[in-house]
């Protein structure tokens, strides 16, 4: 079969498409016909080296951790799921034509395979940071970077508990953060002044790492009211820096509870082909992203 997979740590030349053998499915995982595989930059923070605490990696080492696919191979104790069934979830070395998955959930109806595979590590993240900042139905959360995978799951989850979102974004994205519910601003000189005029902030969330931990804490009253995903610096000002991942059993059933209530949709900004996962790196690293970016196999 043939994977994505990188031998040294480095910029995204790095990457090859490689022949290899298929994995296999052991006790309490299943093995997957990969039909599209989700693109995170946590992705390329592991190929670039930042992240070895969270992701352990042997060289020559695979990349991804989201899919979507068909199951071909059931582990052992694995119940709830046969061959044959659509499904979405997170493993290991999912840019690739089969992938072994260790947490997964069932498709709900009328979603697809490129639309599926975005949804499991974006979905963890929102839901681990909400439940970190701790902000409750009725107050209201500022969102830096809200256009991204991560915000506009944060958006929207958010709306459906209750809770008031200011998001900023870049000037083309203002229409988009207004369809997720949110009230939008631009980001920029005098962004903290916009924010202060739309109302008082209870929390906030850091997901786009642009050096404003200060000001979030100022906006907010108090560094325990940040919490940020894209920022390791965040404990310099008191904040929090979220990296350990939660439960994605959880964040998988949730996603389908959202989606099955029309409560959830993330469009895909962009897709690639397997030989294209560079590429889709550079772009990903880029930032500016409205929805997410997989790979079509």
């Amino acid at each position: 079969m043939k994977k994505v997979s990188f031998a040294e740590f480095g910029g995204p030349d790095v990457l090859q498409l490689v022949d290899t053998e298929e994995p296999h499915a052991g006790p309490g995982h299943i093995r997957i016909a990969v039909r599209a595989a989700g693109v995170n930059p946590v992705d390329w923070r592991i190929r670039e080296g930042q992240v070895l605490g969270a992701h352990p990696v042997e060289l020559p080492s695979g990349v991804g951790l989201d899919a979507a696919g068909v199951v071909d191979e059931v582990g052992e104790g694995v119940v709830g799921v046969e061959v044959g069934d659509r499904v979405f979830g997170e493993g290991s070395s999912t840019y690739a034509e089969t992938a072994v998955l260790s947490a997964w959930t069932l498709m709900p109806a009328g979603l697809s395979f490129e639309e599926a595979a975005g949804y499991p590590s974006v979905m963890e993240t929102a839901l681990r940071v909400l439940g970190e900042v701790g902000v409750r139905p009725g107050q209201t959360l500022l969102v830096s970077g809200a256009a991204g995978g991560v915000g506009s799951a944060v958006l929207q989850i958010a709306r459906d508990r209750g809770i008031t979102v200011i998001g900023t974004a870049g000037a083309a994205n203002q229409e988009y953060l207004r369809s997720l519910g949110a009230v939008a601003t631009t980001y920029g000189e005098g962004w903290v002044e916009r924010v202060r005029r739309l109302g008082d902030v209870d929390t906030a969330l850091d997901l786009a790492g642009s050096g404003i931990i200060r000001e979030l804490v100022e906006l907010t009253g108090s560094p325990e009211k940040v919490v940020s995903i894209a920022d390791p610096g965040a404990p310099e000002f008191g904040a929090r820096f979220s990296g350990a991942a939660g439960s994605m059993a959880a964040a998988l059933a949730e996603t389908v509870d959202l989606i099955s209530r029309g409560r959830l949709h993330i469009p895909v900004e962009k897709s690639y082909s397997l030989a294209e996962a560079a590429a889709a790196h550079v772009d990903s690293r880029a930032g500016h992203t409205r929805g997410r970016r997989v790979l079509i196999i």
